[in-house]
């Protein structure tokens, strides 16, 4: 029972870190891998902790962010914080479109990942089921070459 338990305990670390940003994926995995998952395991939790708050950010990025930049205390950060998304993103989504949603997604490097997929794609105004799906492969393809990555480390 003991053994259930601590197991249980780190599959769910595993899958907050894979669910919060700027770790996402590329701390949950190595992290998992670590604390003893085989990295088949790790990889599989990672990429469903991180997919699983994909619809979630989709649907309340924006209200949210929208609210918070309308107060004092919140106003300037929210502001740089799409500023900056839209800066970094804007070309290249406009330019590949969805391709280019993928491939921000994709790419396991810092100010990448699930979370700036989600801002850019509202900011963008990309359509919903579009964004979920590409935004969902994006993960899955950086959750492979995190773990493939993090295979030839560790072993």
């Amino acid at each position: 029972m003991f053994q259930l338990m601590q197991e249980i305990k780190r599959e769910l670390l595993v899958i907050l870190v894979a669910a919060m940003p700027i770790s996402e994926l590329r701390g949950a995995i190595p992290l998992g891998i670590s604390l003893g998952l085989s990295p088949i395991h790790s990889t599989v939790i990672s990429i469903l902790g991180n997919i699983i708050i994909v619809p979630i950010l989709l649907k309340v990025l924006m209200p949210i962010m929208d609210y918070f930049e309308g107060t004092f205390l919140f106003s300037s950060t929210i502001g740089w914080l799409k500023r900056r998304t839209l800066d970094r993103t804007k070309s290249t989504i406009r330019k590949y479109s969805l391709l280019g949603l993928f491939i921000l997604v994709a790419i396991p490097v810092p100010t990448t990942g699930a979370w700036t997929g989600c801002i850019a794609a509202s900011l963008l105004k990309i359509d919903y089921k579009d964004a979920l799906i590409v935004i969902s492969l994006g993960v899955l393809a950086s959750g492979l070459i995190v773990s493939t990555i993090s295979y030839q480390v560790f072993m």
